[in-house]
């Protein structure tokens, strides 16, 4: 693997990214909202704690899928931005698969979530470790019986997506959702690390 994932955490760290009089954070080729983690924990676990459980599948699925969507453009945004051309794009050698290691490195420079790929088979399977993510702080709101990696969960079928679903379609209708990501450790269930497997939908 040629990505240095030190070097890139700590170059990205210090990339300075300040939010705008409307909340918003331009760069990168995307535009972030400036809001605390916290107040997205609580807007999910109060979905998915107060809907009954022949609707959990379905809320968690929007939850999902509302990560993957934005995990594909902004994933994109990310990966053709001058700070990755800078930063990262001198150390790709491998395509696509550099580029993915990049990305999640990147992902824990900004405190998302500390992840790695700790495997990936071409075309087919990831599978992601995160030690520490914010999702994980749903602890707080009373013990988890449920993994709640809702963000992890999406933005990493959408990497997959970005990778090996075929060209990046700013519509979504192609290269979208041809990965699925399932969670199988959470830190919220008392797992010492989150784990996500992602394949093919």
């Amino acid at each position: 693997m040629a990505i240095d994932r030190k070097k890139v955490i700590a170059d990205m760290a210090k990339v300075e990214v300040l939010g705008n009089a409307d909340g918003l954070i331009p760069g990168f080729n995307v535009f972030v909202t400036q809001l605390p983690a916290a107040f997205w924990n609580r807007f999910a676990e109060r979905l998915t704690r107060q809907v009954s459980e022949d609707l959990l599948e379905a809320a968690e699925w929007l939850l999902v899928n509302a990560a993957h969507e934005c995990g594909y453009h902004t994933g994109y945004g990310i990966i053709t931005s001058e700070e990755w051309k800078a930063i990262v794009g001198p150390m790709v050698e491998k395509v696509p698969d550099d580029i993915l290691h990049g990305a999640f490195a990147v992902f824990t420079a900004w405190g998302w979530a500390k992840s790695e790929v700790i495997e990936l088979v071409p075309n087919e399977r990831m599978v992601v470790r995160a030690y520490d993510y914010y999702e994980s702080d749903v602890v707080s709101y009373g013990a988890s019986t449920k993994f709640s990696a809702y963000m992890i969960r999406g933005v990493c079928a959408a990497f997959m997506d970005l990778a090996y679903g075929g060209d990046y379609d700013p519509t979504g209708e192609t290269g979208l959702r041809t990965f699925q990501c399932q969670q199988t450790k959470g830190i919220e269930c008392g797992d010492e690390y989150g784990e996500f497997v992602i394949t093919r939908a």
